[in-house]
């Protein structure tokens, strides 16, 4: 009898991953808490059980804690940077969003282009419209998908457009402010 090989963490994980992607998260989330039960230094599966808590469980204390449990066993993993950069901007947690992306910018295999869109979501949800645009300049200029491209091209035009309004004297409708001093 051919001993059996032990058990790939890594076959568990892209099955969970596969599963989510269908949608099934009940069944992913079985595979990773097993997969974490078996390997706890696993870190990838953290960001993967953060992913779910926060997306599809709408708990973002326990996503919280699943992403920094991934971030301290695999600061390699990239995907990690943006999972947790969204959570975290979406809670307006500035200085620690700054932080992780750039972090995340040293992370090697990271997709730099979307990390600068998230620091032109940063700066443009800041008011620093100016440094925002550059930071979606940049993320053009480091994506090489079409998509990505013309949404952050879309996001220089918005901050553009956010900007000729709030710099205007009038309200948006063309007349002055009845309410102005």
């Amino acid at each position: 009898m051919v001993p059996k090989d032990p058990p790939r963490p890594e076959e568990a994980f892209f099955r969970a991953d596969q599963l989510i992607e269908e949608g099934k998260i009940a069944e992913a989330a079985v595979i990773l808490f097993k997969l974490v039960a078996d390997f706890p230094d696993y870190g990838r599966a953290y960001n993967h059980l953060g992913y779910i808590y926060e997306t599809k469980y709408r708990e973002n204390q326990k996503a919280e804690a699943y992403y920094k449990k991934c971030l301290e066993l695999s600061p390699e993993y990239p995907a990690i940077y943006l999972n947790y950069a969204i959570l975290l901007s979406a809670q307006g947690r500035g200085e620690e969003l700054l932080a992780l992306l750039k972090a995340g910018l040293a992370c090697p295999g990271i997709n730099q282009a979307k990390i600068h869109n998230e620091f032109g979501i940063y700066y443009e949800s800041s008011g620093k419209f100016e440094t925002a645009i550059e930071s979606y300049k940049t993320a053009v200029r480091l994506s090489f998908v079409d998509a990505d491209i013309s949404a952050y091209h879309n996001s220089i035009r918005r901050v553009r457009e956010k900007q000729a309004i709030l710099e205007e004297k009038s309200d948006y409708f063309g007349g002055p402010d009845p309410l102005a001093n």
